[in-house]
C-alpha cells in the first residue's frame, strides 16, 4: 500500500502520513459489492492507512492553544481538522501543520510534540 508520507525519518516526521488522494492507492470497490447502484454511480477509495485493530474510539475533540509531548504516541490516530490549526514536531524539531479540511495519520508509538496552534476542533478515530 502506497500513501502520501511526509519527508523525513520513519520514526519523525516522516512517520506521519497525509490523508490525501494523490500517493494514495486509488481503489474502485466492484458494483456487485452493493445491493442496488444507481445510474451514473461512481467512486474511488484513497486508502492511505489500514491496520488491524482489537480497539477503536471515535470521537469530537477542541483544543486551546498549547502543547503536549510524547515518548510514545498511545494508538494510531485518524484527525481530520475541522477548525483552527494544529502540528506535530518530531523529536528532531521537524514541523508540519494542519487546517480546517485537513486530516492526516499519526501512528503508534510515534515520538514527538502536539502543537495546538490555535482554537481547533477535530474528529478522530483512535485505533489500538
Amino acid at each position: 500500500m502506497s500513501a502520501t508520507k511526509l519527508s523525513g525519518s520513519a520514526q519523525g516526521i516522516g512517520a506521519i502520513v497525509r490523508l490525501a488522494a494523490s500517493g494514495s492507492n486509488a481503489f474502485v470497490p466492484p458494483l456487485s459489492d452493493y445491493q442496488a447502484v444507481s445510474a451514473g454511480w461512481s467512486e474511488t477509495e484513497y486508502r492511505c492507512h489500514e491496520q488491524n485493530s482489537q480497539h477503536v474510539a471515535v470521537g469530537y475533540w477542541e483544543g486551546e492553544p498549547g502543547t503536549v509531548s510524547f515518548e510514545r504516541w498511545p494508538y494510531t490516530e485518524i484527525c481530520s481538522i475541522l477548525t483552527g490549526k494544529v502540528g506535530l514536531r518530531d523529536s528532531d524539531g521537524n514541523e508540519v501543520t494542519f487546517g480546517p479540511g485537513e486530516g492526516f495519520v499519526v501512528p503508534k508509538d510515534w515520538e514527538g510534540e502536539w502543537l495546538t496552534i490555535e482554537r481547533s476542533t477535530k474528529f478522530f478515530i483512535a485505533v489500538s
